[in-house]
């Protein structure tokens, strides 16, 4: 890996929650508010899972924000169904869905009975890089920099292996993942645009993402300054 600090957190490898006592859990009162306030203050936390001992995951650095009103984009604008369940429970529960044989993963919002969420679209891996490797099927000369591992909600969800399993998972609940307080990110570094890969409701501006981050997905011309940085 060309990030020395990344080899550095996945030789730690174990048990990292040690690291993590001395920041602050995010609690489901966090999640219950609209889902662009949360989208954007997510840049910057950690987002991770244990799998067999070993922590997998990384800083949150690009998301999109789903209304449960006037969003047609949004998988409860068609009401609830079995396949959308999760995203009307309690705040902060995870929403996992499939799409193209690969899955996105969200974290509910708002109230119970609302239906929004904030879909996790990338993340900068930190944590349990070689675990990651194994499970994208790469190897360590395919990841030149983290960006083939958890750069867009599919690889992410293949890194961390997510799918429909956790869904309803309380992340919070859960002594299995965890999600904290990180680096705070000035306002000036996040950008807000358009969501990407929708047909209905395109001109809402409800995706954040980390400005000028290397791990954010999209193209690199929606940032303001090189896509070249990494959280610290």
């Amino acid at each position: 890996m060309n990030d020395a600090k990344l080899n550095q957190d996945d030789e730690d490898g174990g048990d990292r929650q040690r690291d993590w006592e001395s920041t602050g859990s995010l609690q489901s009162k966090f999640f219950d508010r609209r889902p662009a306030v949360v989208a954007r203050q997510l840049l910057g936390c950690g987002f991770a899972r244990r799998i067999e001992g070993v922590w997998v995951g990384g800083w949150i650095v690009d998301t999109e924000a789903y209304l449960s009103s006037r969003d047609a984009a949004s998988h409860s604008a068609r009401g609830e169904k079995p396949g959308n369940a999760s995203m009307f429970g309690r705040p902060s529960t995870l929403y996992v869905y499939p799409i193209h044989a690969k899955h996105c993963v969200n974290l509910v919002t708002e109230s119970i009975d609302r239906g929004s969420a904030v879909l996790i679209r990338a993340l900068q891996p930190v944590w349990g890089i070689e675990r990651m490797i194994e499970h994208r099927g790469l190897s360590s000369l395919d990841v030149s920099d983290g960006r083939m591992l958890t750069t867009g909600p599919g690889r992410l969800c293949h890194s961390l292996a997510i799918d429909r399993r956790s869904d309803r998972v309380d992340p919070i609940a859960d002594p299995n993942w965890c999600l904290f307080v990180g680096a705070k990110v000035p306002r000036n570094r996040i950008t807000a645009t358009s969501r990407i890969g929708i047909s209905q409701s395109k001109e809402l501006p409800l995706r954040f993402f980390v400005d000028g981050n290397r791990y954010v997905s999209g193209l690199a011309g929606q940032h303001r300054r090189p896509r070249r940085d990494s959280l610290p």
